[in-house]
């Protein structure tokens, strides 16, 4: 029977970065290690890495933020260009920290914020585990049946908790029953809250400049991929509904220093459907054993 160790106890901050506020939980020492959650409704940063922090904390400094426009940070989002918007909030945050560099642990959103943040400044990150990032071939195909799910969360109708309850249980995870109610109830209270629902985080490009935000969220058309220094451990649910597993396999072909695993019978939440899996693997792989 698989068991997964509650967080600890963290301390909690809200600092300042470049006038808005960023939320940071953190617990542990030694190296400095961000965990960067996803995008979808509700998302924060503890609730996204509930099921890995305890385990981490035992080797790293564990950095968890609530990504800007979301949970407890400052609301909104530059929608002409949100990864780079969302890696200069990030970046900023390690300045504030007083940290040179630190390692980079992505799923989803987080994930384009970290490879976003790493090939704009690279000498900031040690290494880089992403977990289903988005931005990698999104150009060059139609959206996925859950990643319109997740866009369209907030129009239409507007937000619902049947709704979120289907996107989590259809397309975010492998098997709808390792979800507990508890998670979605937790999700749909901050997904309402006012000041996002005004302006949601994630939100599909429209208006004149539309294509020109979307090439700029797709990193396979960006040369400086293939000279990316920063080593780097992709990890892709082979049943991901979200982003297409397929990505794995652009990013493990253009990063000159990438491993790729891809996870058997997971969707788009590795480190919490796979989570001892993922601990042992993001442990191992960022203190450099093989």
């Amino acid at each position: 029977m698989t068991t997964h160790t509650q967080p600890p106890s963290m301390r909690e901050s809200l600092i300042d970065v470049a006038g808005k506020k960023i939320f940071v939980a953190e617990t542990g020492d030694g190296p400095p290690l961000l965990l960067l959650h996803g995008g979808g409704p509700g998302a924060s940063g503890v609730s996204n890495y509930a099921r890995n922090i305890a385990a981490l904390a035992k080797e790293y400094r564990v950095i968890v933020p609530d990504l800007p426009g979301y949970g407890r940070s400052t609301k909104g989002m530059d929608g002409a260009d949100p990864f780079g918007y969302l890696a200069d909030g990030i970046r900023g945050l390690l300045d504030e920290l007083g940290l040179d560099k630190a390692h980079l642990v992505g799923n989803s959103y987080g994930g384009a914020c970290a490879l976003r943040l790493a090939l704009d400044t690279p000498d900031r990150v040690d290494r880089m585990v992403l977990m289903g990032p988005g931005g990698i071939g999104t150009t060059r195909a139609l959206p996925t049946p859950g990643l319109n799910s997740l866009l369209n969360y907030y129009s239409g109708d507007g937000p619902s908790r049947p709704k979120l309850e289907k996107f989590i249980r259809t397309y975010l995870v492998f098997n709808a029953a390792d979800v507990p109610d508890s998670v979605i109830d937790a999700r749909y209270r901050d997904s309402v809250d006012p000041e996002v629902v005004a302006a949601p985080p994630l939100r599909r490009p429209s208006g004149p400049d539309a294509l020109r935000t979307l090439w700029k969220m797709d990193f396979t058309r960006d040369d400086r991929l293939s000279r990316l220094p920063v080593p780097t451990l992709v990890l892709w649910g082979a049943a991901d509904k979200v982003n297409r597993p397929s990505g794995g396999r652009m990013l493990a072909e253009r990063l000159p220093n990438c491993d790729l695993y891809m996870a058997a019978n997971t969707g788009h939440w590795v480190q919490f459907e796979r989570a001892e899996l993922f601990n042992r693997l993001c442990a191992d792989f960022l203190a450099g054993r093989r």
